[in-house]
């Protein structure tokens, strides 16, 4: 099964790193994501530009309307994802566990829905 991580960090968090352990962290991380990836575990991964620069589109009573960045007022803003597979959630949460930006923030694991049964249901 599928599973996403879904990479959140905190600013202030990252800003009160010593200097050089976020390329320390990022390092490990990298290495850590080729690795599974050799192993077939890590299907994908990217990570996402500041949320500074996101814009938000909403559609409300026939209008549409853009707002400069993120949709939700947080501390922690969606920095990055990895996209898994894993035999249970026990297995995926072991994986998220292997990755260091739960201490600067938090990472979500969230299993991913198969769309073709969702279609197969809808009959699209």
């Amino acid at each position: 099964m599928q599973y996403l991580l879904l990479i959140y960090t905190d600013d202030a968090l990252l800003d009160g790193l010593a200097d050089g352990e976020f390329d320390t962290m990022m390092r490990g991380c990298l290495e850590h994501a080729d690795a599974l990836q050799a192993e077939g575990t890590l299907v994908g991964f990217q990570q996402l530009e500041h949320a500074s620069t996101a814009k938000t589109l909403r559609t409300r009573g026939g209008r549409t309307q853009v707002f400069d960045g993120p949709f939700s007022e947080t501390k922690e803003m969606l920095a990055g994802f990895n996209l898994i597979e894993a035999d249970s959630e026990e297995a995926a949460l072991r994986i998220a566990r292997e990755f260091p930006w739960a201490r600067t923030g938090s990472i979500e694991v969230r299993p991913v829905r198969d769309v073709a049964q969702v279609r197969a249901r809808v009959g699209a």
